[in-house]
């Protein structure tokens, strides 16, 4: 089989509509043959539904303490947005890929495929793998079953590099993150009468208030030593989504929204989702004082474990020694490193492109950082020749 470039296989990536609403059967299938092709053997691990699933291959050596390369196929939906091109087409100009997900992330994951097709071809003393998940947009819901499908089916690796958009430094910690859905049960009156009933989204606003009072909280905070390499460096709770209602005469019988948290380390996620679970009770006891079939659903939507900064970390110095980076870097949004950390592997983030492009229309990666990336990769089968 042909051996693709790079910029060839993220275009194909590119070309399959993985947005996380839908199915990622089509790119699995594609990778899969690719690898067979190069004569790799590439293990599925479908979801619960069968239309999705996460991917994972494993070359060299049947032992462990390789390495692994992961990412996620899914990508945020276009629906609104304004777009020059095709979305899901890679369009090349002014030195940039355009695409969705040329930046987060199917340009790491292209590399991250050509660069096992590589390793295969010129063989390796130490192990290299390949993981590729799916719902990450939506909470990193798929990055633990696939972790631990791959536990006994291809040898434990020693390290985990997560290619997240990092414009290839090295990103040694997050913030952990959960979210719920939240949905309110109000009582339907005529707005004149309204004490009769129980207008869903007014009971909805004292959360939202709450969260906007424990932000100005956070924010006044002293951060630790660990939180104030964040930016911001305080765990902030947001609420980006609100509906609910029939008419502006009616007291509204539902209000449905999300709340989400973004925890610097040091502070615990679960204590700030009992925190904000005895805020829904206190607000349902209200509601319900009036009229008792009224009530407040809240539903976990996600968890996600920060990355924690690792005292010589193996994935850090491997990352390291690979790009020269020596400075300190973390980020505040999350990612499936937490995830591979929790689960016993040296996990750090690197990977091309930036993630102010990411989910924006016309997004893109230079073409610079794509190279970059690509010279990352060459370095990195060299070093696992080499052993």
């Amino acid at each position: 089989m042909e051996h693709l470039s790079p910029e060839a296989i993220m275009a194909r990536l590119v070309g399959f509509p993985t947005v996380s609403r839908d199915s990622n059967l089509d790119l699995v299938a594609w990778v899969e043959d690719y690898l067979a092709g190069h004569g790799i053997t590439a293990h599925r691990h479908p979801d619960e539904t069968g239309q999705k699933a996460a991917l994972f291959a494993h070359v060299g050596p049947e032992v462990e303490g390789g390495v692994v390369l992961s990412g996620h196929t899914d990508v945020v939906p276009v629906d609104g947005q304004a777009w020059s091109s095709d979305p899901f087409t890679v369009t090349e100009r002014d030195g940039r890929y355009y695409g969705r997900g040329c930046a987060d992330m199917k340009g790491f994951d292209a590399l991250a495929i050509w660069t096992l097709v590589e390793a295969k071809r010129r063989g390796v003393a130490r192990p290299l793998q390949l993981a590729l998940s799916y719902d990450e947009e939506v909470g990193c819901l798929g990055a633990p079953p696939m972790i631990d499908a791959m536990q006994g089916v291809v040898p434990r690796a020693g390290l985990a590099i997560i290619g997240e958009p990092t414009t290839m430094q090295a990103v040694t910690g997050h913030k952990g993150g959960l979210g719920y859905n939240v949905q309110v049960h109000g009582y339907e009156v005529h707005s004149s009468l309204m004490h009769r009933g129980v207008n869903a989204i007014m009971a909805a606003a004292p959360l939202i208030d709450w969260a906007n009072r424990m932000n100005a909280g956070n924010r006044a905070k002293e951060p630790s030593d660990l939180a104030a390499m964040f930016e911001p460096p305080w765990t902030t709770l947001h609420v980006g989504q609100i509906e609910g209602g029939t008419a502006h005469n009616i007291t509204a019988a539902d209000c449905r929204f999300g709340m989400d948290f973004r925890v610097v380390p040091g502070e615990d996620p679960e204590a700030w989702g009992a925190r904000f679970l005895d805020e829904v009770r206190k607000a349902e006891a209200d509601m319900q004082a009036v009229r008792p079939e009224t009530g407040i659903e809240a539903t976990r939507r996600f968890t996600v474990p920060g990355l924690r900064p690792e005292q010589d970390g193996a994935a850090e110095a491997m990352i390291r020694q690979v790009t020269g980076d020596n400075a300190a870097h973390v980020v505040s949004y999350g990612t499936e490193a937490g995830q591979f950390q929790q689960a016993g592997y040296s996990a750090a983030i690197c990977g091309p492109g930036d993630i102010a492009q990411a989910h924006q229309p016309d997004e893109f990666i230079s073409r610079a950082q794509f190279e970059a990336g690509h010279g990352f990769m060459r370095s990195l089968v060299d070093r696992l020749a080499a052993g």
